[in-house]
This record gives structure tokens, C-alpha cells and sequence, in this order.
């Protein structure tokens, strides 16, 4: 029988169900996987991801279908609503179950529409979504939603398994068989309450709330380094990278950063001293790699700095000069425009650098994973 009954699970509903189970454990798996390889296996660890988040979205569609075809069924009855906890107990984990099998697809969509080029959907439909900007706070946020919600998940697994086990194999009263085969089992009762919905939106609440509640660690990495006296002073500005990752390209930036400079605008000449706060780096969800000691090493070299001097170059202008990085200094050559008016100056520059002679990525070698060459953009505005 295809539809429900109230004390039996017809056959779209047991499909549906082990359909979701599937995808969940094999999602699980690929997960926890992708995320203990090391970065020495980055074309793996993004094939993985791929796939994990290919059947997130198989597993949101799925369950979405699951969650409405119950909703136009009979619900089969508890089997012992004489045991009033168990049964709260039971409904409760269903409430969870139900919603982590759909925000937690969601919240990992979202992470990968907010972010650039990492580990693509293995589909033709695009990567973003609709009123979800590219955006690494957006990103990090609903990461950290996600990974909580993602336990929960597995949390709520493990007992479910635990409850089905008891019932198959010390009170042997049918409730695994009523969803195996959909042989009827339980007792009709009236009793219909809100309170396990109601447990599983508290469980959620207080997951997000753990997620995006600022922990003192994170406090005391965001703390900005002080502004640099200057003769012009920066009001605003992007200080932004791009290099390519599996063969797409990766916006990154730094949050952190100052400037202190020294322009004649009748000559041309001046000097320039930037420096980067190097934990303030977000590139998109591998921003942690990219703080780890094979690419910035941020705990051992927080801080990188350019010493430049200014120059007229025809139409432009150039800053030339040394950039200290990472135990590593390599002369950089800036070439940017600049317009001055009542004494507002608006700079834009460009220039490509090659990660290798800072020994950043080491560890890559080849273009495969991660390209050698890194774009860098700065665009700020100034006032003398």
C-alpha cells in the first residue's frame, strides 16, 4: 500500500525513509572525511567536498519531499503512549530529525553561495543563490551554523538508531518492522501535543546561538592594528588578492591593514609603508589553511609589510619596493593611477605576484591545485 494508515507506514513513506537515510550516512561520511584530509591532498580534499555538497542538495530535495508527503498523511500512532517520556522522547528526536535534514543542506548551501570558487556543485544550475551575496562574513557565519547543525544531525541519528534497536531487540513490538515492511503496529490515542516541536526549535535555537556567539579567542585575533601616522590619511580602501584554486579563480582579501604616506604631488615623488595584519586574511572557506604554517604561517609572521617609494611612470604612477612576508622579502613593483582633487586623493592599483618567492603553498609545486601566480588589488581613498 502506497499511503499511510494510522498504525502502519506505506511504501512511499519507507522509500522516502531509507532514501534519506542513505544519502544522510554516505553525506556524513564524505564529510568527515573531506575535512580531516590533510591540504598535501587538496585535489582530493576538493573532489570530496564536491560530491558532499552535491548530495547536500540531493538530501534537501528529498527531504523536503519526505517532510511534505507526510504532512498530507496519516500519522501511525505511538506504539506505548502509555510511556508518556518515551513517547515525548521519540516525537522530540522526529522534530529534530525533520528540521536538521533540512537546515543542514541549507545552511551549506548558503556557505558555498557566499564564498568564491571552492569545491563547485557538481551540477549545471550555477553556485549562488538568490539574496545571498559573496561574502566572507555571511560565510563564516553560516560555516559555523552549519557544523553545529551538522552534529545535532548526527547526534539525532545515533539515537534514533539507539531507539529502533531497543524496540527490534528487547521490546519486540513491531516499530522496526512497521517501517521495514510496513507491518502495522501501536495503540490508538488522542494525545497530540506541541512540546516536541516546540524541544526541537529550542535545540536549534541554542545551536545557533552557540555558533555565532563571539568567543573571547575570536575576539583577541580581530584586535586591528593602530593606525600609522601619515602625512596622507587613508580613509578607506580594499586590499584584495585573487588566485586560482582547481582552475577557478578565488577572491580573497585583508580586513586589517595601514598605510603611512609621504607624497609631493608637484614632484611625484613620495614613499610608502603598508602593514598587513596577516590573521585578518579571509579566503573563503579555506581561510584557515590559508593562516596555517604552509601558506601565511600567521602564528609565527602576523604581520607583513611593503616599503615602497613613489615614482611618476608617464600617465602613472609606481610604488617599488620590498615586501616582507613570511620570513621572506621580495621587491614588489605597484603600478597604480592617481587623481587628486581639493586635496582628496583616489589611488588604484594592480600587479601580479608569483606565491613561490615568498614560500607560500610549498607544499604545491605544480598549478594543479593552487596556480603560482596571485593577483593583488588596492584601491584606496586619502586625505593630506
Amino acid at each position: 500500500m502506497p499511503r499511510n494508515t494510522t498504525h502502519s507506514y506505506g511504501s512511499i513513506a519507507r522509500s522516502l525513509h531509507w532514501l534519506t537515510a542513505l544519502i544522510i550516512l554516505a553525506n556524513i561520511v564524505l564529510g568527515l572525511v573531506a575535512v580531516r584530509l590533510p591540504m598535501e591532498a587538496l585535489q582530493t580534499k576538493f573532489q570530496l567536498f564536491s560530491l558532499h555538497k552535491t548530495l547536500g542538495i540531493a538530501a534537501f530535495v528529498v527531504a523536503l519531499l519526505r517532510i511534505v508527503w507526510a504532512l498530507t498523511q496519516p500519522r501511525p500512532v505511538p506504539v506505548h503512549p502509555e510511556r508518556r517520556l518515551e513517547t515525548f522522547l521519540a516525537e522530540s528526536m522526529h522534530w529534530v530529525l525533520y528540521a536538521a535534514l533540512v537546515l543542514v543542506p541549507l545552511t551549506g548551501w548558503i556557505e558555498h553561495a557566499a564564498t568564491e570558487g571552492y569545491a563547485p556543485i557538481l551540477w549545471p544550475f550555477g553556485q549562488g543563490l538568490p539574496m545571498v551575496p559573496k561574502s566572507p562574513q555571511v560565510a563564516e557565519v553560516m560555516a559555523s551554523i552549519h557544523h553545529i547543525f551538522a552534529w545535532v544531525l548526527i547526534g539525532a541519528i545515533v539515537l534514533h538508531v539507539a531507539g529502533a534497536m531497543k524496540h527490534a531487540v528487547i521490546d519486540r513490538d513491531g516499530v522496526l518492522a512497521r517501517m521495514l515492511r510496513g507491518r502495522p503496529a501501536g495503540t490508538p490515542t488522542d494525545r497530540r501535543h506541541l512540546t516536541p516541536a516546540l524541544t526541537a526549535l529550542v535545540v536549534f535555537v541554542a545551536g545557533t546561538a552557540f555558533a555565532i556567539v563571539p568567543r573571547p579567542d575570536d575576539a583577541q585575533s580581530a584586535a586591528p592594528l593602530e593606525q600609522a601616522a601619515s602625512e596622507w590619511q587613508v580613509t578607506e580602501g580594499d586590499l584584495g588578492f585573487a588566485v586560482a584554486q582547481m582552475g577557478s579563480q578565488v577572491q580573497g582579501g585583508f580586513s586589517d591593514w595601514t598605510a603611512a604616506i609621504a607624497f609631493d604631488p608637484d614632484t611625484g615623488l613620495g614613499e610608502v609603508e603598508v602593514t598587513i595584519n596577516m590573521n585578518s586574511v579571509t579566503i573563503g572557506t579555506v581561510t584557515d589553511q590559508a593562516k596555517g604554517a604552509e601558506f601565511f604561517d600567521v602564528a609565527n609572521n602576523p604581520v607583513a609589510v611593503f616599503r615602497g617609494d613613489i615614482r611618476p611612470d608617464g600617465d602613472r604612477f609606481i610604488a617599488e619596493g620590498p615586501l616582507s612576508l613570511k620570513g621572506h622579502q621580495t621587491t614588489v613593483t605597484l603600478p597604480f593611477t592617481l587623481e587628486i582633487n581639493d586635496g582628496i586623493a583616489t589611488m588604484s592599483g594592480e600587479t601580479t605576484l608569483d606565491r613561490r618567492d615568498w614560500n607560500i603553498g610549498q607544499g604545491y609545486d605544480n598549478e594543479s591545485s593552487v596556480g603560482f601566480p596571485v593577483s593583488l588589488a588596492v584601491r584606496l581613498t586619502a586625505h593630506r
